[in-house]
C-alpha cells in the first residue's frame, strides 16, 4: 500500500472560502476543520446557506478555497491545477447531486459507460450494464433520461458514481428531489453499495433521519462546524 493509499481519504484544515457579491465579499466558510477516514460516512447537515455544498465544492477540488488547506488522499490541492486535481480525482472520487446531471443524449447505460471509457475501464459497457441491474435498472438500459423517472434518473446517477468504485463519494442531497418512497430506495441502494465497495461517503442532507444512518454527523451553521459532533452508536 502506497502512502498516498494509506492516507484519510479527505482532510479539511482551517478552511474558509470567501466570494465576492455585488454587497462586498460574503464568507461562505469560516474555518473548518473535518476529517473523513477510509470507508467513513460522514453526513453533513445544517440550515440552507450553512455551507454544505461549499464544503462539497471545496473538498472535491472544483472550487479553490480562500484559506486553508484541503487534502484529497494525503495530497494538497493546493500544489495542483485544474487538470492535477481532475487526475487526483479519476477513478478515486465520484460525486452525486440533487439534479441528476445525465447526459440526455446518451441512454442510461451509455451515461454509466461514459466515465469508465474516459478512465480506461476495460469493458465498460458490460459493466455499466451490470451495474444498472444492481440498482434495478436492467430493463432500462437503452432509455434516455427524458423516457425515467426522477427515481430511475437518480439510481443511474448512484450507477455512474459506483461503478468505478470509488474510494470517496460526495453526494449533495442526494434524494432531494425524490417522493418519499423513491427517496428510501436511493437511500438504501447508496449506503448498501458504499458498504459493499467500501467508499468513504461525504453525505449533505436536510433530512436528520437519513443523516442518522452515517456513522458520524457534521453539523454546520453559518460557515463553521457546530460542536459538539455526533458519532452514531
Amino acid at each position: 500500500m502506497t502512502e498516498t493509499d494509506a492516507a484519510d481519504p479527505l482532510v479539511l484544515e482551517q478552511v474558509a472560502l470567501t466570494l465576492p457579491s455585488a454587497a462586498g465579499p460574503v464568507e461562505i466558510l469560516r474555518g473548518l476543520d473535518v476529517t473523513v477516514k477510509r470507508g467513513e460516512r460522514v453526513a453533513l447537515i445544517g440550515p440552507s446557506g450553512s455551507g454544505k455544498s461549499s464544503l462539497i465544492a471545496v473538498a472535491a477540488g472544483l472550487e479553490r478555497p480562500t484559506g486553508g488547506r484541503v487534502k484529497l488522499f494525503g495530497q494538497d490541492l493546493a500544489g495542483l491545477d485544474e487538470d492535477g486535481r481532475a487526475r487526483l480525482r479519476r477513478g478515486r472520487v465520484s460525486l452525486v447531486f440533487q439534479s441528476f446531471h445525465l447526459l440526455p443524449n446518451m441512454t442510461a447505460e451509455e451515461n454509466v459507460a461514459a466515465p469508465l471509457e474516459i478512465a480506461r475501464v476495460p469493458d465498460a459497457t458490460a459493466t455499466a450494464r451490470a451495474w444498472l441491474e444492481r440498482v434495478g435498472l436492467s430493463a432500462r438500459h437503452h432509455h434516455y433520461p427524458h423516457q425515467l423517472s426522477g427515481g430511475e434518473q437518480q439510481r443511474v446517477a448512484l450507477a455512474r458514481a459506483l461503478a468505478s468504485r470509488p474510494a470517496l463519494l460526495f453526494a449533495d442531497e442526494p434524494t432531494g428531489n425524490l417522493d418519499a418512497a423513491n427517496a428510501h430506495k436511493v437511500a438504501d441502494m447508496m449506503f448498501d453499495l458504499v458498504a459493499e465497495t467500501g467508499a468513504a461517503l461525504v453525505l449533505v442532507t436536510h433530512d436528520e433521519s437519513l443523516a442518522q444512518r452515517a456513522d458520524r454527523i457534521v453539523r454546520l451553521r453559518d460557515g463553521r462546524v457546530a460542536t459538539p459532533e455526533t458519532v452514531i452508536a
